[in-house]
């Protein structure tokens, strides 16, 4: 893939104490409330210095304060998973691989959406040669086939994305914060590549009884929360077949965050 520039959040970071993965899984959201935000890279770096100054604390995982991941999205020959998103389908599923580059961990993982617009996860731990390919792991095999509605035979590697994630948590341990950039992507049934240049796409993740000061900062920012899947961006850059029409006021609407055009690369 084409390599385009991007800020270092280096300084900003170093701002940050830590915390470390055993301390931040030991945090249960029990009634957790979800929303996604869409920046750029020169308004994320002053919402890191307001959210350092607030306390926030930064997730450190060998020794990096920005982790590498690297996952694969499956689909149907059809394309169900991602019709069923664009169709507005309330009740859905997402079928991924992830791997964590620096841990050189990686699993299988099962997104489902419920009719209440919830989302749950499901994982099983795999080798990371077999995230692109995991039909000789019976216990991966097996594990589809009983917290999904496919079987290892229904899909195939469709999408490959790549980014860089920054993990924030606040002073109260209520909330945590995904912050994903140098987003990029590579379709392997049409071979073409797109990445989202300096776009920024932020989950928080909150206890929902709990005031956020995060959703304070976005709003001194002036960062509204935008419903965004990265798969289905992808799809919508990189296959021209694809009958993505909502999905291209999504690309829109990323392109006036960052002021210029996405395109294939």
């Amino acid at each position: 893939m084409a390599e385009s520039s991007h800020i270092s959040f280096s300084r900003e970071l170093d701002a940050f104490q830590p915390i470390t993965l055993e301390e931040m899984n030991s945090v249960k959201l029990m009634n957790r409330v979800d929303a996604k935000f869409l920046t750029n890279e020169a308004t994320l770096r002053s919402v890191l210095r307001d959210a350092a100054a607030a306390g926030y604390r930064v997730l450190v995982t060998e020794g990096e304060r920005q982790s590498p991941y690297d996952s694969v999205y499956f689909d149907t020959p059809q394309m169900r998973m991602f019709y069923d998103h664009h169709n507005r389908r309330l009740v859905r599923q997402k079928v991924r691989t992830r791997c964590y580059v620096h841990s050189h961990q990686a699993f299988l993982e099962i997104k489902r959406k419920n009719n209440h617009g919830r989302t749950s996860k499901k994982r099983i731990a795999i080798e990371p040669i077999e995230t692109m390919e995991f039909a000789g792991n019976r216990d991966a095999c097996a594990y589809l086939a009983k917290h999904s509605w496919f079987t290892v035979g229904d899909i195939s590697p469709v999408l490959e994305t790549l980014f860089t994630r920054i993990t924030l948590v606040n002073p109260g341990l209520t909330e945590r914060l995904t912050i994903d950039t140098c987003l990029a992507f590579k379709n392997f049934r049409t071979g073409e590549c797109a990445d989202l240049q300096d776009a920024v796409i932020i989950e928080l993740k909150q206890d929902g009884r709990a005031q956020s000061r995060m959703r304070s900062i976005f709003l001194e920012h002036r960062i509204k929360p935008a419903r965004v899947s990265k798969y289905c961006i992808a799809v919508t850059l990189t296959d021209p077949q694809a009958k993505s029409g909502r999905f291209k006021v999504k690309v829109r609407t990323i392109e006036k965050t960052i002021g210029k055009k996405l395109k294939t690369i």
